[in-house]
């Protein structure tokens, strides 16, 4: 921040790519924006805990609830195999940690550009909750 010559800030991001145009501290506004343009948007999603396979990964659970289920109802069944090769593989799907990753969601439209605001109005869905940080890319 010393080097910058700018107060210190809750966020810091850097960018590249912007040549002699952008010196070190300055600040962006959404005027790199104009209507009808295609971005990136890059965010961490909302975590949703621990979460089971019906949730998580879309099982569909033992079928009926009858004809003698006790409580297998929403369980994911086998993981592996026999004695042979003895082990879980690697990347089976199972009841764990769900959201609160990063996430990039692509080609969304700038449908209004607010300068005097500095706000863009764009379509479709924004990965994460309301007010978090987001990282927006031509």
């Amino acid at each position: 921040f010393k080097k910058a010559g700018v107060a210190p800030q809750r966020h810091l991001a850097e960018f590249k790519g912007f040549g002699e145009d952008v010196k070190l501290g300055d600040t962006l506004t959404v005027d790199l924006f104009s209507e009808d343009d295609f971005v990136d948007i890059q965010g961490t999603s909302k975590g949703k805990g621990f979460q089971g396979v019906v949730k998580r990964h879309g099982f569909g659970g033992v079928g009926q609830s009858t004809h003698g289920q006790h409580n297998r109802l929403r369980a994911p069944g086998s993981v592996g195999a026999c004695s042979y090769p003895a082990k879980v593989f690697k990347g089976m799907r199972m009841a764990g940690q769900m959201g609160n990753e990063k996430v990039t969601i692509q080609n969304l439209r700038v449908v209004k550009v607010l300068p005097e605001h500095n706000v863009l109005i764009i379509k479709g869905s924004i990965p994460g909750s309301k007010g978090s940080i987001v990282l927006i890319e031509k």
